[in-house]
């Protein structure tokens, strides 16, 4: 069975973080491990709390998945400091990761900041430069171009300054946009569009990480980065259209809409 690393903060209503991406690689078809950043106290209105990981506690973890059942892919998620994003990018290279996915989360769903600017500098330095994809939003792209994005040339502009500056590709994800759900890809040879449709639903919590690692699951299985992609969209399309109305805030998404008829009342 082909296997896949999710290394995030873990999200203790089970809607984003850790405990989306293990939902989204067990639905994708691989089997989920973990190296967990920091815990979360958050709900779908917002997060209360973080504590972190200490660096060598992660170090220890990943150490110990590597040292047994090396991943196929890795995806990265939310990591706030510069002590544990520098651990990451040493593990990773000292073990060689493949197939290497980072979903550079700044700010959750509900508004509530991730990342300091130290972090976001050393992400830029140590990490970017290691990642076969990149998957910033429209905020994300911004911070790390440089550049604003206010329609699909910005971001097309935004993307090529990216892949040539951290020598990766990236996705930019349009789902911030009003009308549509397109993203880009720039592999620094081409440029790709993958149309979506916008899907009307507040219960948008947890939509970067689960796109992230279906993009992840289906390169640990063998699909091409396009493939990866396209696969990824209509899974996180279909768990979007059949989202679950929990919570007082931005409720979570449906993770097995394509195996079960789930409650959602």
């Amino acid at each position: 069975m082909k296997t896949a690393l999710s290394i995030a903060g873990s999200d203790s209503c089970g809607g984003a973080g850790i405990q989306a991406d293990i939902k989204t690689m067990t639905a994708n078809g691989v089997y989920a491990m973990t190296a967990i950043t920091a815990l979360t106290a958050q709900n779908t209105t917002g997060v209360t709390a973080i504590l972190e990981v200490t660096p060598e506690f992660l170090r220890q973890q990943i150490d110990a998945i590597f040292n047994d059942i090396v991943p196929d892919a890795v995806k990265i998620g939310m990591v706030s400091s510069s002590g544990l994003i520098q651990t990451i990018a040493e593990s990773l290279t000292r073990h060689h990761a493949q197939n290497i996915i980072v979903d550079p989360v700044m700010v959750s769903t509900s508004g509530s900041r991730l990342i300091d600017e130290q972090a976001i500098e050393t992400l830029k330095q140590k990490l970017l430069p290691l990642a076969t994809l990149i998957t910033p939003n429209i905020p994300e792209v911004e911070t790390l171009s440089g550049l604003m994005v206010k329609n699909e040339e910005d971001m097309q502009k935004a993307a090529q300054t990216i892949c040539h500056a951290y020598g990766c590709a990236v996705l930019c994800k349009g789902g911030h946009s009003r009308n549509d759900a397109n993203d880009l890809l720039c592999t620094g040879e081409t440029l790709q569009w993958f149309r979506g449709r916008r899907i009307d639903t507040a219960n948008t919590h947890g939509t970067g990480c689960t796109l992230s690692s279906a993009i992840a699951a289906n390169l640990a299985k063998g699909s091409s980065l396009n493939e990866a992609i396209k696969n990824a969209k209509d899974y996180l399309s279909a768990a979007l259209s059949a989202s679950l109305n929990l919570g007082k805030g931005c409720g979570p998404l449906n993770h097995m809409a394509n195996f079960t008829q789930m409650e959602t009342s």
